[in-house]
């Protein structure tokens, strides 16, 4: 066996068994605390609103363990099984050109995955989804939404495939530092044109129309000193009863998006003080910070991708022949099938980074407008989303980028005490 072959299956053993055994802990841990409602929560939240959530959770977690049999089977086929050295050999056949077959091979691989994945996503959206009573959506509506993604993923995926190829094939050893200023624009383009050009390909957004909570929310933003190009309501209802509040954009296309079901929800001032926490996120920079720590691993990712394009054994040891190799494609499509599997053990640093941006979010909030409020407005939240109360801490240190709620909350009064 090749000696970068038994390093991948081993990585990818321990990703798999880890995974496994985290989902299966935190089934342990919810079922463990499913009878009783968390002390600090009794006095808000009904057993059977706890019980609903720790099962939704249990779920959702059990198709999981689906989700990760066909994952690993789909890379084991493409790599070690020879799949993509068919896709190489069948578009060889019809394309000469390196860089059409390249785009050609991606593109198809993309689409098998995908294709894949469609089973267990409509088992989620139209049995867990339906059971629980979130699903709005219909058959025709999902597949609508699915021929949507598929088309804009073509529109601006394939140019900027193209691109990311050409410098490759053309720019010389330093082609990733050229290709990582390329994505950069990219990123930012699509940030700026995501609110006015691509959310609304999806859902319907009308300005709020109620004139206590538009006052409310703008005496806010002046106060906070952000400006936004409007504040919007978005048809959440429509594909699901889930509630959020967020905003989005760059520079003057910035705008504050409601979900519907968020303001069926909750009162005036509990909805100030979600919005108040949206805006500790733009006031602390973390969507600028999020932006260069994103930028600063895509350039180290594609400094590691042009080092091991040029080893002969990252092809082998992944079940490729070189002389196989019909472009630089094939590094491309290698390093991003395999690379979860070598980094899902640091992935609780992003969560941890990702959860004290929350923490400050909050105290923003409470500083802003009311930690009690905030407080109501999540429990709120908690309920009508069936989120669970009570995840297991090490599944939910690796896969939950805000903290637990009991943790939340505790801060959340400790600040109110203050």
């Amino acid at each position: 066996m090749h000696t970068f072959t038994a390093i991948f299956l081993a990585a990818l053993i321990i990703t798999v068994l880890t995974r496994t055994w985290l989902a299966t802990r935190h089934i342990r841990y919810i079922l463990a605390h499913r009878d009783r409602v968390p002390e600090n929560f009794s006095s808000q939240i009904k057993l059977e609103i706890h019980q609903k959530a720790a099962d939704y959770t249990c779920a959702k977690t059990r198709l999981g363990y689906v989700s990760l049999s066909v994952e690993t089977a789909l890379l084991l086929i493409f790599t070690l099984g020879g799949g993509l050295n068919a896709l190489a050999a069948f578009w060889s056949d019809w394309l000469s050109d390196p860089l059409v077959h390249g785009m050609a091979l991606i593109i198809s691989a993309a689409l098998l995955m995908s294709v894949v994945e469609i089973p267990v996503s409509y088992y989620r959206t139209f049995v867990i989804e339906q059971q629980f009573g979130f699903n709005k959506m219909t058959p025709r509506m999902y597949f609508v939404d699915l021929v949507k993604r598929i088309a804009l993923g073509v529109l601006l995926g394939v140019p900027l495939l193209f691109g990311i190829l050409w410098l490759m094939e053309k720019m010389g050893s330093y082609w990733w530092f050229y290709a990582w200023l390329a994505w950069m624009g990219f990123n930012l383009v699509v940030l700026a044109i995501f609110p006015t050009w691509i959310a609304p390909i999806f859902n319907k957004f009308t300005p709020l129309e109620d004139a206590a909570l538009k006052e409310r929310i703008e005496q806010l933003m002046r106060k906070c000193g952000f400006k936004s190009s409007g504040l919007f309501v978005m048809d959440g209802s429509r594909r699901s009863n889930h509630g959020n509040a967020y905003f989005t954009g760059f520079g003057k296309t910035k705008r504050i998006v409601f979900f519907d079901t968020l303001l069926s929800r909750l009162d005036i001032t509990e909805i100030e003080a979600v919005l108040a926490h949206e805006l500790g996120h733009f006031k602390r920079h973390h969507v600028i910070k999020r932006i260069a720590w994103t930028f600063a691993m895509s350039l180290i990712f594609l400094w590691a991708l042009g080092y091991l394009m040029q080893q002969p054994w990252f092809y082998q040891g992944l079940g490729v022949s070189v002389s196989s190799v019909p472009s630089t494609a094939m590094a491309l499509l290698l390093f991003f099938l395999v690379m979860p599997t070598f980094t899902f053990l640091f992935q609780p640093l992003a969560s941890l980074y990702s959860r004290k941006h929350e923490f400050e979010a909050d105290k923003y909030a409470a500083d802003n407008a009311s930690a009690p409020h905030l407080i109501h407005a999540l429990i709120k939240l908690y309920k009508d989303n069936a989120s669970t109360l009570t995840p297991d801490p090490l599944h939910s240190a690796f896969y939950d980028s805000h903290p637990p709620a009991a943790m939340r909350i505790a801060r959340l009064e400790n600040l109110a005490h203050n």
